[in-house]
């Protein structure tokens, strides 16, 4: 049985090659040209270089495959040029999907995020049935990640696919070699640069039980049903306090209202343009954070056996792979 996993070098990619490798699925990943492939380092699987705005490349990974976990996406909290990012997670995805199917593919997996769901005004965590909508989404990774999902589910539809969604919350954990924005708020701490902090939320989850969910939701998924992949709901300031209690090393912080993050951010994007470097914080994101983004993974451990371990041990895995890996 082959798996084609798509992005297979990525934090959440290789997490879940290793996951279907350890189930006995024999792998292929689709990878991109020049991308850093550490992570795939020694792992018994076959690699094929490609691009999802390559139809070429695209048609020659799944041909042969039985099983598509797609898992790729453009993930910036700020592009130069979002159009490549909209290429690439909407019509990369919709092309793929198209092609799997084209070759008689028996299961897709297709990750999506939290970030097409509703947030709930009140606090209280969101489920899969959360309203929401492209105008009250910020930022244009959200955005093309929700017209993504959009038109997966429209294809499922109309060609009757074996395609299941999951939508995983933040992940943290090993082998965050990017890292991405969460791991950089990891590494950041125990750097001693977080003195301050938003009061914002959100829900934390070991990348390694992520990617399980996947295999999960391969194995018990309903085809056209999304499935949150999440964890513990923690406050920012709390996620910062775990890893000072983890380090031994209590710092005071301050708290920043978000409407005085604003103006930073736009210095910060400004920047940016001119530097051609991803800010450390965008407007996008600082609008996000006006509400805490918390979530429950009820359906998920009801349907498909899923039992995230505590965030607390995410954050001290991660925390042990910086070290290992000579981040801090």
């Amino acid at each position: 049985m082959k798996s084609l996993v798509t992005g297979a070098n990525g934090f959440v990619g290789s997490a879940v090659v290793r996951c279907l490798l350890t189930a006995g699925h024999e792998v292929r990943a689709f990878v991109r040209r020049g991308g850093d492939q550490r992570n795939l380092t020694k792992l018994p699987i076959e690699t094929v270089e490609g691009d999802l705005r390559d139809i070429t490349s695209i048609k020659r990974a799944v041909t042969g495959c039985n099983n598509l976990f797609h898992v790729a996406a453009d993930y910036r909290l700020w592009v130069p040029n979002p159009a490549i990012m909209y290429d690439v997670n909407v019509n990369g995805t919709k092309a793929l999907i198209l092609a799997g199917a084209e070759v008689g593919i028996n299961r897709m997996v297709y990750t999506s995020s939290v970030a097409t769901l509703g947030l709930n005004s009140n606090s209280l965590p969101a489920d899969e049935e959360t309203p929401s909508s492209l105008a009250t989404i910020a930022g244009h990774y959200k955005r093309s990640k929700f017209l993504a999902e959009q038109a997966v589910q429209a294809l499922v539809r109309e060609h009757q696919l074996p395609l299941v969604t999951v939508n995983p919350s933040t992940p943290i954990g090993p082998r965050d070699v990017k890292p991405t924005p969460t791991g950089r708020i990891v590494l950041d701490t125990l750097r001693g640069k977080m003195p301050a902090y938003v009061d914002t939320g959100l829900n934390v989850a070991h990348v390694d039980d992520i990617a399980y969910g996947h295999l999960l939701a391969y194995q018990h998924g309903k085809p056209g049903e999304r499935y949150i992949l999440g964890g513990d709901d923690m406050t920012l300031l709390q996620i910062l306090q775990t890893i000072d209690d983890i380090t031994g090393k209590p710092t005071k912080r301050r708290s920043i209202p978000v409407k005085l993050m604003l103006p930073i951010a736009h210095t910060m994007e400004i920047v940016a343009r001119i530097t051609k470097t991803e800010p450390r914080a965008t407007v996008a994101s600082i609008h996000m954070a006006k509400k805490k983004m918390f979530f429950t993974s009820a359906k998920a451990v009801r349907e498909l056996g899923y039992q995230p371990r505590p965030a607390v041990e995410a954050i001290k895995d991660a925390i042990d792979w910086f070290r290992s890996a000579n981040y801090c």
